[in-house]
C-alpha cells in the first residue's frame, strides 16, 4: 500500500490510518474526530493531506486541441492560469475518472485525477496521444494539501501568500522557501484552496500550514471528514456517483461536459442518452426520521416497488440528519417521499434540491 510523503506526520500525531484508493491515508485524528473536523471547516478552517490524488502533465504541440477531443468539458473556454472539473469517459459513455485540469499553456497542462484511477487515465491518453505530446504520471513526485473554510485566505495571509485569485484560477508562489501550486479550488463547498508542493517540500510546508492555523482554532482534518463535506455539497465521488456503469448524464454531471464541441470520447453516446432521456439519474435525499443512508441500500416507492439504490449516505453534522445520493429511476419527482431500506428497517425521507447545505465556494 503506498503511503503519503507526509506520513510520518499522520503516525506521529496517531490518526486513525485506512485504505483509500490503494494508498494508506488519516481518516481522523484522536480529540477531534470527524464531527469537529468537519465542523472546523465550516466555521473557521482545516487542513488536509491529499496526496493520494493523482498527478499527470500532458505537454507538447497540439496539447490543447488533444485534450479536449479526450476529455468531456470544454477547455476552450478557460484561459491560461485557471483550472476547470472535466471527465475522461470511455467510448460507450462510462466514466474512467473525473479530474482537474489545470492549463498553463495551450500547450502545457497539469492534471489532477483520483488516486486509484490515476494510472488508468494515464493509460487511455497515452494510447490515444500523438507522438509530439508527451502524457508523463507524475503521482510520486507531487503532495496536495488541502486549506479549507471561511478562514482559508487569513491562512495563506500569514504565509505571506496574496489569494486574490478567482475561483478554479492557480498561481505558483513560495512557501517556506518551496516552490507552490495554489489553485482556488477545493472538494467540501466551502471557501479554500489546494496546494501542490513537490514530494521533497511538502513536511516543511505542511508544518507552516498547520502553525497558521493553530490559532485560528484550525484543525488537521482525516478523509472522513473530506466525505461528510462533500456529501453535504453532493460532490460525486467515483465509484459510487461516477463509475464505468454510470454517465455523466446519469450522474446528473452534464454541467461538466461541453455539449457543443463536435466530439470526444463517448461524446455520441452521451449526446444520444441526453436527447432521448436517461432511464435512471443522481437525485439528493433527505432522512425524515433517524434512518442514515449508506451506499448500497434499496431505495423503494410508497408502494414498495425498487426505485434505485443510495450510492453515497452519511449522517450530516451540520444539519443533524441522514442524508444521501442516490440512482434512482428517472421519473422521480422533487418532493416525492421514498423508502429506504435501512438493513431490513423502512426509513423515508425526501427527494430534495443539492447542494443539501449552502456553498460558500464563491
Amino acid at each position: 500500500m503506498k503511503t503519503s510523503p507526509l506520513h510520518e506526520k499522520h503516525l506521529a500525531l496517531n490518526a486513525k490510518m485506512a485504505d483509500f484508493g490503494g494508498w494508506l491515508m488519516p481518516i481522523e485524528y484522536p480529540g477531534a474526530g470527524v464531527l469537529a473536523e468537519h465542523a472546523a471547516v465550516r466555521e473557521r478552517v482545516g487542513l488536509f493531506d491529499v496526496s493520494h490524488l493523482g498527478k499527470a502533465s500532458v505537454i507538447g504541440p497540439g496539447a490543447l486541441e488533444f485534450l479536449n477531443r479526450s476529455l468531456t468539458n470544454d477547455l476552450t473556454k478557460i484561459e491560461d492560469g485557471s483550472a476547470q472539473y472535466t471527465l475522461l469517459c470511455t467510448p460507450d459513455g462510462g466514466v474512467v475518472d473525473d479530474l482537474i485540469a489545470y492549463r498553463n499553456s495551450d500547450t502545457d497542462f497539469f492534471l489532477v485525477p483520483n488516486a486509484s484511477n490515476t494510472s488508468d487515465v494515464v493509460k487511455v491518453l497515452q494510447e490515444a496521444a500523438p507522438t509530439e505530446i508527451a502524457i508523463t504520471n507524475l503521482h510520486s513526485d507531487y503532495a496536495v494539501l488541502a486549506i479549507q473554510g471561511p478562514l482559508a485566505p487569513a491562512v495563506l495571509a500569514k504565509l505571506g501568500v496574496v489569494t486574490d485569485i478567482d475561483y478554479m484560477a492557480f498561481t505558483h508562489v513560495s512557501i517556506s522557501g518551496a516552490d507552490v501550486i495554489v489553485c482556488r479550488t477545493g472538494y467540501t463547498g466551502e471557501l479554500g484552496f489546494e496546494l501542490l508542493p513537490k514530494v521533497e517540500d511538502a513536511s516543511r510546508v505542511w508544518d507552516a500550514i498547520v502553525d497558521a492555523i493553530t490559532p485560528m482554532g484550525g484543525l488537521v482534518c482525516g478523509l472522513g471528514a473530506r466525505d461528510t463535506l462533500r456529501t453535504e455539497m453532493g460532490y460525486p465521488l467515483h465509484g459510487h456517483e461516477l463509475s464505468l456503469e454510470i454517465t455523466p448524464v446519469e450522474a446528473s454531471a452534464s454541467w461538466a461536459v461541453g455539449w457543443k464541441k463536435e466530439s470526444f470520447i463517448g461524446s455520441q453516446i452521451l449526446k444520444a442518452q441526453r436527447e432521448q432521456g436517461a432511464s435512471r439519474k443522481s437525485f439528493a435525499l433527505k432522512s425524515l426520521d433517524r434512518g442514515i443512508p449508506r451506499a448500497g441500500m434499496a431505495v423503494k416507492n410508497l408502494n414498495g416497488d425498487v426505485v434505485g439504490e443510495v450510492t453515497s449516505g452519511t449522517f450530516s453534522p451540520t444539519l443533524k440528519h441522514g442524508i444521501g445520493l442516490a440512482l434512482l429511476h428517472s421519473n422521480i419527482e422533487l418532493g416525492q417521499t421514498l423508502v429506504i431500506d435501512v438493513r431490513g428497517r423502512d426509513s423515508q425521507c425526501e427527494v430534495v434540491k443539492l447542494p443539501f447545505v449552502t456553498s460558500h465556494v464563491r
